[in-house]
């Protein structure tokens, strides 16, 4: 059970609508209700009557909602008791981990913060991210940005700059290893795209936010079939595969770079159409009252290359 099916809950019962809810927890409609059947199914009892418009509490849910209420307001009171003093004076951001990995310690060394920071784990996906802030786990979310994928955030509450900037590559060691042979990995994704083979690939998954990206942009292509050969959230993992020649992946340039010029990795193709532009944006809740987070929060509107939409 997670504190947010809880949080999902309380909101659609003050809403009795799912869409309204849904808005005022900051996901999709579909993903909500993911959730509220997850709570249901972890209770083992149906909360919410979806015959009715709009929807109304069954008997079990009525029961359930003050046990919810006071289970949101004892985590919250615990959590805030229990953190280290120490603690309060760290920025604390979640972060997608290749960001943490190669853009994070020298954008921080730019803005040069007189505080300290604080990194929570990669949570792998999107809205598990998204959720970190819109809780108030995170005081900042770092994350690359991609038109193909959008972001349910309310924009009069939360705000972001634009940072930096990446590419995705499709990569592949020089040699890719088939059931039965091994093939040059150059241009691997051309050949496949011909026909020619079957392209052995090493996804990202469908809830992060590579795996999102890239699955859109490939159900533009009935010829793309690809045969997955190894899953990972992480970039790093699947960068460390693509190395032994297990397939072909997509990886952000800036984590790539050293290996294709090294020759380690080359490209699977050269087309502009298989690379993607990303964005590396900074979020924050406007009403954020820390005056440090604020203060992080100038000095990154100041440095160069930071351009607020």
């Amino acid at each position: 059970m997670e504190i947010k099916w809880l949080e999902d809950f309380v909101a659609l019962a003050e809403t009795s609508s799912f869409s309204r809810a849904a808005g005022l927890r900051n996901v999709t409609q579909p993903a909500f209700s993911r959730r509220i059947k997850q709570l249901e199914s972890w209770l083992g009892a149906m909360l919410i009557s979806r015959s009715t418009m709009p929807a109304e509490l069954t008997p079990a849910g009525r029961s359930f909602l003050p046990v919810a209420q006071d289970a949101i307001r004892t985590f919250y009171s615990a959590r805030e008791a229990l953190r280290p003093p120490a603690e309060t004076g760290l920025v604390r951001f979640a972060a997608l981990h290749t960001l943490t990995m190669t853009f994070l310690a020298d954008w921080l060394g730019r803005l040069a913060p007189p505080f300290g920071t604080s990194v929570l784990p990669d949570k792998g996906g999107i809205e598990a991210n998204l959720d970190a802030l819109v809780s108030d786990e995170a005081d900042f979310f770092l994350t690359y940005a991609h038109a193909e994928v959008p972001f349910h955030l309310d924009r009069a509450m939360f705000d972001y700059l634009t940072i930096g900037h990446d590419r995705l590559l499709p990569v592949a060691a020089p040699e890719v290893r088939l059931p039965q042979q091994t093939c040059v990995g150059r241009g691997i994704l051309d050949r496949a795209m011909a026909g020619k083979l079957t392209l052995p690939y090493l996804s990202y998954g469908p809830s992060s936010f590579f795996g999102v990206a890239l699955n859109r942009v490939m159900a533009r292509s009935q010829r793309f079939k690809p045969r997955i050969v190894h899953e990972s959230t992480i970039s790093e993992g699947l960068m460390a595969m693509a190395l032994t020649g297990a397939g072909m992946c997509w990886l952000p340039e800036s984590l790539a770079s050293p290996l294709l010029g090294s020759g380690r990795l080359v490209m699977a193709s050269q087309s502009a159409l298989w690379q993607l532009d990303l964005e590396i944006r900074l979020y924050r809740h406007v009403t954020n009252p820390s005056k440090t987070v604020n203060a992080l929060w100038n000095a990154a509107s100041r440095v160069q290359g930071a351009v607020s939409p």
